[in-house]
C-alpha cells in the first residue's frame, strides 16, 4: 500500500513526500520524498492530497474513559477504553492503574495481558501498563487512597510484574520513602522507574535517579514546587538529561505559563499524558477513582473535598492545547508521540514514520485539529 502526496512530520516540521506500508506486517516500508519510483508493486494507492501526517499518539499515563476504569478489571470496559482511544488518534496507551491492594492490581494487570494478546483491531495498542502506587507519600497521596499505600516492596511489585508476564513498563515511587533506593535498584532493570506523589528532598530525588529512575510522573503535580533553595524533585529530575517528564496538558492542572516552562525545563524531553479518569468522554456527574467518589462538573473532576483528580481529556486535545498554549508544533506533536515511546522503550516500534515501525498514523490538516483519517498497522479505523 502506497500513500502518496502528503506533507510527513519527520520530527522537526513537515516535508512533502510519500510513504509505502506492508499489509502483512503492518508497519512502514519506505518513507521519503521520492519513495517509490514504480507504483505497480505496491497494492492500493492513496493520494492524500497533500493532508498533513502525524504519528499515532501514545498516552502512558490513562486510567479510563467512557465509564470504564483500567482498575476494575474489566474486560469489556478496557476495550471500551481502547476504541475511545483509537478514535481519536492515540493508536497506543498504557492503562495506568491506581493505589490498590495487590489483589485488585492483579486482576486488573491479568485483563490488560488477555487484551493485548487479542491484538484488538477496533482498539489503541496496549502498549505496557503504568503502575501507580501504592509506593507513595501520603503528604502527596493527590487522589490516591491513603488506605492502601505501602512502603516499597520489590517482592509484591516482582509477583504482579511476572504475573502479566512483564507487562508492566512504568512503575511509580515517592524517593524518600523507606528502601526506595534500593527499589528502584532492582525494579529499573525490569522497566522505568518514575517518581510520583512525594514530597521528596533534592538529595532523597538524587539518590533515587543514580539508582536508576528515569521518569517524572506528571510533572508540577503531587510534588513540591520549585524554591530557589529547595529546588526539590524538579531540580532533581530537570538537571539530568536522560530524564523524561510527563505534563497534563488539560489546561486545568497546569498553568500555561508552566506549560512553556516545563518545555524549557526538559527539552525534548516532555512526554505530553492525559491522566484521564472514566468520566472522560462522559457527561457532568459522580464517578469513582480508586475506591472514592470523583465529581465531575465543567470539565474537572475533584474529589469530595475539592482535590482535583485526573482530567476528563484526552491526549490529542492535550497536544493541541499545548499548541495553542504557545509550545511550537515540533515539539507538542513529539511529546505526544517518540517521546512517550522512548520513556517506555518500545521507541523502535512506535512513535514516529520511519521503516520498520508500525505503521500508525493520523491524517490531519495543517491545524492538526481536524483528524481527516486514523490509521493502525495501516488499516484505516
Amino acid at each position: 500500500m502506497l500513500f502518496r502526496n502528503a506533507k510527513i512530520f519527520d520530527g522537526t516540521g513537515f516535508y512533502s513526500g510519500e510513504f509505502s506500508v506492508s499489509e502483512e506486517t503492518g508497519k512502514f516500508v519506505s518513507v521519503g520524498k521520492h519513495a517509490a519510483t514504480d507504483i505497480s508493486g505496491y497494492g492500493d494507492v492513496i493520494d492524500l492530497n497533500g493532508s498533513y501526517v502525524i504519528p499515532g499518539l501514545i498516552d502512558i499515563h490513562t486510567h479510563g474513559n467512557s465509564g470504564a476504569d483500567f482498575s476494575d478489571g474489566d474486560y469489556d470496559g478496557l476495550k471500551k477504553m481502547a476504541a475511545f482511544y483509537l478514535s481519536h488518534g492515540i493508536t497506543s496507551f498504557c492503562p495506568t492503574s491506581m493505589t490498590f491492594p495487590y489483589d485488585v492490581l492483579e486482576k486488573a494487570f491479568a485483563t490488560a495481558g488477555d487484551y493485548a494478546d487479542s491484538a484488538d483491531a477496533n482498539g489503541a495498542r496496549l502498549a505496557g501498563i503504568h503502575m501507580e502506587g501504592p509506593y507513595f507519600s501520603e503528604k502527596k497521596k493527590g487522589a490516591q487512597n491513603a488506605a492502601y499505600l505501602k512502603l516499597p516492596d520489590y517482592d509484591g511489585f516482582k509477583k504482579l510484574y511476572d504475573g502479566c508476564n512483564g507487562l508492566i513498563r512504568i512503575i511509580d515511587i515517592a524517593p524518600e520513602l523507606d528502601g526506595a533506593s534500593e527499589f528502584t535498584e532492582k525494579a529499573s532493570g525490569l522497566c522505568t522507574v518514575s517518581v510520583a506523589h512525594t514530597d521528596a528532598s533534592y538529595e532523597d530525588t538524587v539518590k533515587v535517579y543514580e539508582a536508576g529512575a528515569k521518569h517524572l510522573t506528571h510533572l508540577y503535580n503531587a510534588m513540591p514546587g520549585i524554591h530557589h533553595r529547595n529546588p526539590g524533585v524538579i531540580g532533581a529530575a530537570s538537571e539530568r538529561e536522560g530524564i523524561t517528564a510527563e505534563l497534563i496538558c488539560d489546561g486545568l492542572h497546569v498553568h500555561e505559563s508552566a506549560v512553556r516552562m516545563a518545555f524549557k525545563l526538559f527539552p525534548n524531553r516532555i512526554c505530553l499524558i492525559s491522566d484521564s479518569l472514566r468520566c472522560a468522554g462522559m457527561p457532568d456527574g459522580e464517578y469513582t477513582l480508586g475506591g472514592q467518589n470523583v465529581y465531575l462538573k465543567d470539565n474537572i473532576a475533584r474529589l469530595i473535598d475539592g482535590t482535583i483528580a485526573g482530567s476528563a481529556t484526552n491526549l490529542y486535545q492535550c497536544m493541541i492545547n499545548a499548541i495553542s498554549f504557545g509550545i511550537d508544533k515540533a515539539s507538542a506533536i513529539n511529546a505526544a508521540t517518540i517521546n512517550p515511546a522512548h520513556a517506555i522503550g518500545m521507541d523502535d516500534i512506535l512513535g514516529s514514520i520511519a521503516p520498520g515501525k508500525y505503521a500508525d498514523f493520523v491524517v490531519c490538516d495543517e491545524t492538526l485539529k481536524e483528524r481527516k483519517a486514523i490509521y493502525r498497522e495501516g488499516k484505516a479505523i
